[in-house]
Parts: C-alpha cells; structure tokens; sequence
C-alpha cells in the first residue's frame, strides 16, 4: 500500500508540475487560418531547404490545408480550400506513381466526406480521383469518421501506407492500413491490414511512424501511447501501452524526432497540462517535460535537419489553439544527452 501511494504521490506531483516549467518562446508564430487549426505537417525541399512548407489542417466544414513559409506567412497558392472538415495530415517522398515516375506527397483525412485525399507536392495536383472512402462497414456512431493518419514507407519493400483512425470504433482492429498502389497518373488504396487496440474511453487522433524503425505509435487519449509493428504482414500484437502517467488526461499529438544511430525523442503533447513530454526513441522511457507556451495543442511535427538561417537545428511546429500554428528551432527544446 506504502508503495502504490508513493507512486500516486509521484505522479501527482508531476501533472501539477507544468505550470512551473519555464516557457520556451517560438521562433515564429504564423499567420491566422479561419477556423480551427489542428495538425501539421513538413515538407523539406530537398533542391532547397529554405523554401519547404509547412502544411496545417483548418479543420472546419468549409475547411482547409493551409501552406506556410518559412517566416510562417500563407502561401495562398499552394492552400488547399474547400475540404470538408480536414483533420490530420502527413507528407511522404518519393511515393511511385508508375516504373518511371514518382512524387512527393500530402495525404489527409476529409472527415465530412468519409475519405482520404492525397496530393502531389509542391504543385498539388489531386492523385486520388476525388478521394478514397474508408470505414464504411458500418456508417453509425461515428465509426465511418476517419480522423488520424500517418504514413508508412517500408525500408523493406519500398511500399507506401496510409495509417488512418476514425472518431470512434471497434476495441480491436482500431487501425486500418491501406497500401498505396501505382496506377499511372493516379494512385489506388488497397486494405492490407486491420489492427490496434482501443480503450473506448475518449478517442483516437495522433498516429505517427517510426521508418527506420519500423513502428506505429497511437494516442489512445486516455489512456497511454499504444506502439505496434509498421509491416502490414507483421503480427498485430501490440509491443507496449507507456507513458499514461506523465499525462493529465488527454494525450495528443505525436513527432518523432530522428538522428543518427537510432537516437531520437518521441514527442508527445500533453494537452490539457499544456506541455510536451519526451521520451526515449529506442527504450520509450520517459526522459522530461517543456512548456512551449501553446495552448490545447493537438498536433505537432519535427524535422531534424539544416532548414535555413533561422531553423539550423532542426524545426519543431505545435498547433496552437488560436487558429495558428508555432515554430521552434529544434535546438530550443531539446536536451543534448
């Protein structure tokens, strides 16, 4: 009994904690959207880092993915209008389209029209013949809603998957993952697994993935971080549900930071404490916490090299619960092991 209520103490002191972390400013705070920012995403050039693009969800019925400089300005040219609800949203490079040809992509979930949407970048040229349903075995209680979605690129096969969650489901087979397929100017989605475990007890949003290492991580909210294999014919067994008590109730938004050796952070936002909390890329064992200075943060995303003068370290982007999205230089919020 001593030891379980030490346990509680300790967690108990590290949820009323965040408040008294030091706040880290942003580097860049961008330009308004109209509604309801929710997630980002970052696209490096690889002909030149200082024009990349940083992509955010306006998620609202006449929604929007918004485009970014650099300096956090709207690239209006590049702003995709007009989506109903957009929720999530990832990048992938490299992606075939046929033998000869490949592009870089932005896939997103439209969470009103019940589809996913991909997009060649930086041109932004529909792939995907308007849309792919999904979740439509069964169309109540919000199961045909798809919400989270991350891609996979397999170091293996060289295939590509989409990752995709809804607003509510199942307690098992959670997570569908959908095969990418070339199809000349377009591309076709193939399901190829279902999987991952759910609490019932709020919802699932954040999915990310691990390449290199070949894992999916999930936010069952309330709950922990669920972790399972990325190859669709690996086993569904899920490798490890951590983190759950370094959080005050929702869990959110995942990046994983990746450097050299295998060395990285995963980084998850702690909503309604408004922190991060980072934790071991290899290990998942809880490292430490910072307080970024946004509010009611639910998606974020890092990249970890040389993008120009101002973001030499690396990028971390946050969403911020006013209709914006924050910048960091990496540096600032990571602590050197």
């Amino acid at each position: 009994m001593i030891r379980k209520a030490l346990v509680i103490l300790t967690t108990i002191g590290f949820i009323s904690c965040g408040e008294n972390l030091p706040e880290i400013k942003p580097d860049i705070i961008t330009e308004f959207t109209l509604h309801d920012t929710d997630d980002p995403a970052i696209w490096v050039n690889a002909q030149n880092t200082q024009e990349s693009i940083v992509f955010g969800t306006d998620k609202e019925t006449d929604g929007a993915i918004y485009a970014f400089n650099l300096d956090g300005k709207i690239i209006e040219e590049k702003t995709l209008h007009g989506m109903k609800r957009p929720n999530n949203v990832d990048v992938e490079y490299n992606v075939k389209l046929n033998d000869s040809v490949t592009t870089d992509i932005l896939m997103f979930t439209e969470r009103e029209r019940e589809q996913i949407r991909l997009f060649s970048v930086p041109d932004m040229k529909p792939l995907d013949q308007g849309g792919f349903k999904v979740f439509q075995e069964k169309r109540e209680n919000e199961w045909n809603l798809p919400m989270g979605i991350s891609i996979y690129k397999s170091p293996k096969t060289d295939k590509t998957y989409a990752i995709v969650g809804r607003k509510n489901g199942p307690k098992i087979n959670y997570l569908q993952q959908f095969e990418l397929v070339p199809a000349g100017d377009h591309i076709e989605f193939k399901l190829v697994r279902e999987f991952g475990k759910f609490s019932a007890e709020k919802e699932i949003e954040a999915i990310a993935v691990d390449e290199e290492l070949g894992y999916i991580y999930y936010s069952d909210e309330m709950v922990c971080v669920r972790k399972y294999n990325a190859e669709p014919d690996a086993s569904n067994e899920e490798l490890s549900c951590f983190g759950g008590e370094y959080f005050n109730r929702d869990i959110e938004g995942i990046a994983i930071a990746k450097y050299n050796n295998q060395e990285g952070y995963i980084i998850v936002s702690n909503q309604q404490e408004g922190t991060f909390n980072f934790f071991d890329r290899k290990t998942n064992q809880f490292l430490y916490a910072k307080n970024l200075g946004t509010v009611e943060t639910d998606g974020c995303e890092v990249y970890t090299g040389y993008l120009n003068e101002k973001f030499p370290n690396g990028l971390f982007v946050a969403m911020n619960d006013n209709k914006n999205f924050y910048f960091y230089d990496l540096s600032k919020i990571i602590e050197t092991k």
